[in-house]
């Protein structure tokens, strides 16, 4: 496999790299550098990656790089360069979206319509559905989004669709599920709670407490695309869910488990776009790419506990 892996130097893409490499697969990432958190900590992603044999990175923006040069003797691409968050994605961020998640996507489809690729995996997600759909998701459900992001990754994901039925481009799409553990972006989730936990501050949340999330260990995440490209069935979309639907209130509960310190609690308003409850229905993952997580959700705490308090000092 000579592997091309877009958003290489963010939170997922730097773990998909370092798994290919580890399968034997050549790695060619780019990685733009987008000003959405700040670049040291996107380097820093690189540090294991950075002169291993059989890893080349190269820096650029995919709607202007020359991208028929950027795939020559590519046999397999992951799309998860984006612009990520549903809260930024509001106002005048929108336009900054469509660009980076809607229009680099076209100009990535378009390129490999030209050349002979045997699969190309864009990174979805769970976001596409919206709250209108059955708990457990599937993937047949009608998604509605109810942020600007999440419309931007349904585009995008419609886009390889249609890419595949015109052109033949064998695109598999995936839905992630509230992916964390180390490297996770400074914006999410469980990298603020535990910031703020390392700082002696309340850890921040919005609405009743009771809304739930379908967490998946990032390892999990990663392997599930590294076989998405030699397993997945074109024209598809997966649910890549790592089974541990809970509410937040769980989770602040987990988090003083886990690091062993006391928490207390800013509540605050709900906030415009942040969907009620996710919790996907794997079996088509399961089926097709032999998905199966293998890393329980305290286990990915403790893992990534450890890891902030390493990088915290």
């Amino acid at each position: 496999m000579n592997a091309l892996v877009t958003g290489g130097a963010g939170f997922i893409g730097s773990h998909l790299s370092e798994l290919l490499l580890e399968r034997g697969a050549r790695v060619r990432a780019i990685d733009a550098f987008t000003d959405f958190y700040p670049r040291p900590l996107k380097e820093r992603n690189l540090e294991h990656l950075r002169g291993r044999t059989g890893y080349q990175f190269v820096e650029g923006d995919l709607r202007q790089v020359d991208l028929d040069a950027l795939l020559s003797g590519v046999t397999h691409v992951f799309h998860l360069a984006a612009q990520a968050g549903v809260r930024r994605s509001w106002g005048t961020e929108f336009g900054v979206y469509t660009g980076l998640n809607i229009d680099a996507t076209q100009c990535l489809l378009e390129a490999c319509a030209r050349q002979r690729i045997e699969r190309l995996v864009y990174a979805s997600s769970s976001s596409v559905y919206g709250d209108d759909v059955v708990i457990p998701m599937v993937e047949t459900a009608l998604p509605r989004p109810v942020s600007p992001y999440g419309v931007t990754k349904l585009a995008a994901e419609q886009l390889c669709h249609l890419y595949h039925v015109n052109f033949g481009v064998p695109a598999v799409s995936l839905r992630y599920f509230t992916v964390y553990g180390p490297r996770q972006r400074p914006d999410m989730g469980f990298n603020r709670f535990f910031s703020a936990i390392l700082k002696g501050q309340p850890l921040v949340q919005y609405g009743d407490g009771l809304q739930t999330r379908d967490y998946t260990y990032v390892a999990d995440a990663a392997r599930a695309t590294a076989d998405a490209a030699v397993r997945g069935v074109p024209g598809r979309a997966y649910n890549i869910g790592g089974g541990s639907r809970v509410s937040l209130r769980e989770v602040f509960d987990l988090l003083a488990h886990v690091s062993g310190r006391d928490v207390k609690i800013d509540r605050q308003d709900a906030q415009k776009g942040d969907m009620r409850d996710t919790y996907a229905d794997t079996t088509r993952a399961r089926v097709d790419l032999a998905f199966a997580p293998t890393v329980t959700l305290e286990e990915g705490l403790q893992r990534m506990w450890r890891w902030m308090e390493a990088t915290s000092r």
